[in-house]
């Protein structure tokens, strides 16, 4: 039994998967290794899950964040398996894993075999119309060109148009790859995000050869799928808020506080203990805590007490994202959908940067007969910035035009739910995992402190899970000093 004559108190700043993962591992190790804890955790907003967000309208599912997570990464699927809610794991339509891309005003599959950037079967390769004759001819380049010596970090640009040139960049690589990052390619760490690709590098001396040989070994994978991996791809049946209500769930009563914002953080060693300084002017004192916020919300918080912390936190920059879902009747949509959606090049000059068709990619997401479509506008730059901060209205206006366009619409949508996520998305640029090591470096100077977030080493859930699970130990190390 925990000893309470020792009792401590931890607390978590912020409702994100990230947080809720720390509060949930503080809990039940805490218990385990016999340490008496009181636990808090302090979410300035009026629910918690973050980015995370799923609701319900006229029998759809509407997702206004992420709506799935990669398996191959363990640690969601594993924390899902531990919380008892495998049984609602949801897998991606298996008939329809192929995607699109724009090329002049037209969509075309991603050939069959080609994984984000380069080509693992020859024919579907040779046969599409995305890319010109020259370009696929520099591509094919990639099988006998030299490794790269340096061991520097490299930008996702710089590496493709290395290995694969420019157009295997423009057309392909930069909405697919960019698009998950929400990032420009010019300044987009390889090292930091796409590191499987360096070591395709290394090991083969080619990505074509490397993906071919990947082909080889997974045939079955391979085989009518096309762009991301759909089939590494999980939701859940009733939305991918299941995981962080599940996660609230679990934790002690009165553990989460809404509402209560973190101004700042200063630390008393004569006491051993923490101050948070409250925006309603309260304070409240813990013996452990984790700030599970965005790099520059966290910059503000231990400005006092830990300025070169702060600053290397701030220089993390953030891009903005909208998702605009958008209810239809399948009638009136003549795309057959025949695959998950479609992303969209920068050189298109388009205000959407992609599209899901969510009723297709996942299932019961809409009534039968209707179709749900999800848009996402915004991104890194000034363009991507711009097309954010329009309000409302105006971006529903370019999403529908666009759409009609693209897919055929006619009519107008059941209903439109627009969602926006401003800072949200942390940019890891050139030299990001140098600077996330002193980051680390500071936060470890800091008795009984830890971070937690999508800001350093992965931004996806399951990195965010991860990142909450490692924070958790280090703070259940300290507490047993």
């Amino acid at each position: 039994m925990p000893n309470s004559s020792h009792r401590k108190q931890a607390i978590v700043i912020g409702g994100g998967i990230a947080g809720l993962t720390t509060c949930y591992r503080l809990a039940t190790e805490s218990v385990k290794r016999g340490i008496s804890l009181d636990l808090k955790l302090l979410e300035a907003g009026d629910r918690v899950g973050g980015a995370i967000h799923t609701s319900r309208q006229d029998g759809f599912i509407i997702e206004h964040g992420p709506d799935v997570f990669i398996s191959t990464k363990p640690w969601a699927k594993a924390l899902s398996e531990e919380l008892g809610i495998a049984d609602q794991f949801l897998s991606t339509n298996p008939t329809e894993r192929r995607s699109f891309v724009l090329r002049k005003g037209q969509l075309h599959p991603v050939p069959d075999g080609f994984y984000l950037m380069a080509p693992a079967s020859f024919w579907p390769f040779v046969k599409t119309p995305i890319f010109s004759w020259g370009a696929k001819l520099r591509m094919g380049l990639d099988w006998v060109l030299p490794r790269r010596r340096s061991d520097g970090d490299e930008s996702l640009e710089g590496f493709i148009r290395r290995r694969l040139g420019k157009e295997a960049f423009t057309r392909i690589a930069q909405p697919m790859i960019g698009g998950i990052y929400t990032a420009d390619g010019k300044d987009l760490s390889l090292k930091a995000t796409m590191p499987q690709f360096l070591e395709m590098e290394r090991k083969h001396g080619s990505i074509i050869k490397a993906l071919a040989a990947r082909k080889k070994a997974s045939a079955q994978e391979a085989s009518g799928t096309s762009g991301a991996r759909y089939s590494m791809f999980l939701s859940f049946k009733d939305g991918m808020q299941t995981l962080t209500d599940t996660l609230a769930d679990r934790l002690p009563d009165d553990c989460i506080q809404l509402g209560t914002k973190v101004t700042s953080l200063d630390y008393q060693s004569q006491e051993e203990k923490w101050h948070l300084h409250l925006a309603n002017g309260e304070q409240m004192e813990s013996h452990l805590v984790c700030v599970a916020l965005p790099a520059h919300h966290t910059a503000g918080l231990v400005r006092t007490v830990a300025p070169a912390l702060s600053e290397s936190l701030d220089s993390i920059p953030y891009a903005s994202s909208a998702i605009v879902n958008l209810a239809f009747r399948r009638a009136d949509i003549e795309h057959p959908l025949n695959g998950m959606g479609f992303v969209v090049p920068a050189i298109e000059e388009r205000s959407i940067i992609g599209c899901t068709f969510s009723s297709v990619k996942l299932e019961g997401r809409a009534p039968e007969d209707y179709a749900l479509l999800r848009a996402y506008v915004g991104g890194a730059g000034s363009t991507g910035e711009a097309y954010f901060n329009r309000s409302e209205s105006k971006i529903v206006e370019s999403v529908l035009k666009e759409l009609h366009e693209l897919l055929g619409l006619k009519g107008d949508p059941r209903f439109v739910v627009v969602y926006k996520h401003p800072k949200a998305m942390a940019q890891y640029h050139l030299g990001h995992l140098d600077l996330v090591a002193e980051i680390e470096a500071e936060a470890r100077k800091l008795p009984g402190f830890a971070l937690a977030g999508n800001a350093y080493r992965g931004i996806g859930i399951p990195d965010c899970v991860n990142s909450g699970e490692q924070a958790a130990a280090r703070l259940l190390e300290q507490g047993l000093k």
